[in-house]
């Protein structure tokens, strides 16, 4: 917050980028600041919006298993020496619930500017397997 009487205008400039936030005021970091994830309903699909920042194409990995949507992202950053590190390394998931009767096939993904977008089907109607009937030989 801006001070009403500051030596000069540098000192709030300063004091707000070097300013270590209170808990509650702390941005996310590491694997909180990772996939974070918007859902936006429309009348036939679900569309998942995950930040991935730093993150490339090739480290994405999305598995349908028993109804349940996984993505795994590995963010690998140069080592060395840092006097201070923020941005995550290493590898995190997020697991959502999208339905057994789903497919891998079904869902959609496409991965733009560090951001991954799936469309995932809400209804999929599947032809049933035709039952074999048998006429009654009397």
């Amino acid at each position: 917050m801006a001070r009403i009487y500051a030596n000069n205008m540098w000192d709030d400039f300063f004091d707000d980028f070097f300013h270590e936030p209170a808990h509650h005021e702390e941005p996310p970091r590491g694997k909180e600041a990772m996939m974070r994830t918007d859902v936006k309903e429309t009348e036939d699909v679900y569309e998942l919006t995950m930040d991935l920042p730093g993150v490339k194409k090739e480290d994405v990995k999305a598995e349908l298993k028993e109804g349940y949507l996984t993505i795994q992202a590995t963010s690998n950053l140069a080592n060395g020496k840092y006097i201070r590190r923020e941005r995550f390394t290493g590898t995190c998931s997020r697991t959502f619930y999208v339905g057994k009767g789903l497919k891998q096939e079904d869902i959609r993904a496409r991965f733009e500017n560090g951001t991954l977008i799936l469309t995932v089907p809400k209804n999929v109607k599947r032809p049933e397997a035709e039952e074999k009937k048998y006429i009654t030989i009397e």
